[in-house]
């Protein structure tokens, strides 16, 4: 059965702040909302910017660790949502049994999916093959936001949901995602024909310069020899920041209404099971 609680997974060169309004609008309707930080990232915003180096190092393996034992605390088993590298966290949570449904938006690619657009290239291969930055946390300027993130909205509004939004990321994260495909051990990989895993919602927006449709449709196929429910969604005239710009409220409907389908789904089928019981029984 789904369940009350929510819990929010933000995405690189974010903090759980990206998620505000949909923590806001979940936990108007009565749901338990929960958006914990990325190990070593809860902090605000300022103190990041200021000391990104504490949390330079952190890798996909970590962060996923991280979110497991945070939802083995909680008394029941929520539902999960995650955007960009933390729609690729929700896969690994629900490959690993956890939540009770999950909800990828413009997710990371996982391990196997060659899908991977130039413009995607064109924002984070630069800041990887310069030397002098190896180690360094990789900062997204306000140009390469706007590109990267809502390259259909004004330079204007780009900027500041820039200063809102964003902090330095992981150089250790972009490179597993990058090369995971280069890597037999890569912290990418994900079971996708594991047919125990809870319910998965793959969301695309259209104009996304990250995760472009062609690659979100690509991980959905992914899991087509899977018996698990895996289902796809596109937005269109949405970017990367699809969780945040003007009109992130139907998406948000959306993931919600999808969540409550599947416990209609689990209960339906859960009563069946008990009517056949009984009826062997009764026979």
């Amino acid at each position: 059965m789904a369940s009350n609680n929510i819990v929010l997974i933000h995405g690189l060169w974010m903090t759980p702040l990206s998620f505000e309004f949909w923590a806001h609008y979940y936990t108007e309707r009565g749901y338990g909302v929960h958006a914990p930080s990325w190990p070593r990232m809860e902090r605000d915003i300022r103190a990041l910017r200021r000391a990104p180096e504490i949390y330079a190092g952190l890798g996909i393996r970590q962060i996923v660790d991280h979110y497991e034992r945070f939802l083995l605390g909680l008394d029941e088993p929520p539902v999960l949502m995650g955007h960009g590298i933390g729609g690729l966290v929700v896969q690994a949570l629900l490959d690993r049994g956890l939540g009770t449904c999950g909800v990828a938006v413009a997710s990371a690619p996982i391990k196997g999916i060659w899908t991977l657009p130039y413009s995607k290239m064109r924002v984070v291969t630069p800041q990887l093959i310069v030397p002098r930055h190896n180690g360094r946390p990789v900062v997204l300027t306000p140009e390469q936001f706007h590109y990267a993130f809502m390259n259909n909205s004004s330079r204007d509004e780009a900027s500041h949901f820039h200063e809102r939004y964003t902090v330095p990321g992981p150089r250790r994260v972009l490179l597993q995602t990058e090369l995971a495909n280069f890597n037999p051990f890569a912290e990418t990989a994900i079971n996708v024909q594991r047919n125990n895993r809870a319910p998965l919602l793959l969301i695309a927006a259209s104009q996304d310069h990250l995760a472009p449709p062609s690659m979100v449709r690509a991980i959905a196929r992914a899991y087509r020899n899977s018996l698990a429910t895996t289902d796809f969604r596109e937005f269109p005239g949405r970017t990367h920041f699809i969780i945040a710009q003007s009109g992130w409220k139907e998406v948000a409907s959306y993931a919600l209404d999808w969540v409550r389908d599947q416990d209609l789904l689990q209960q339906r089928e859960a009563r069946r099971v008990v009517r056949e019981m009984h009826a062997r029984q009764v026979a």
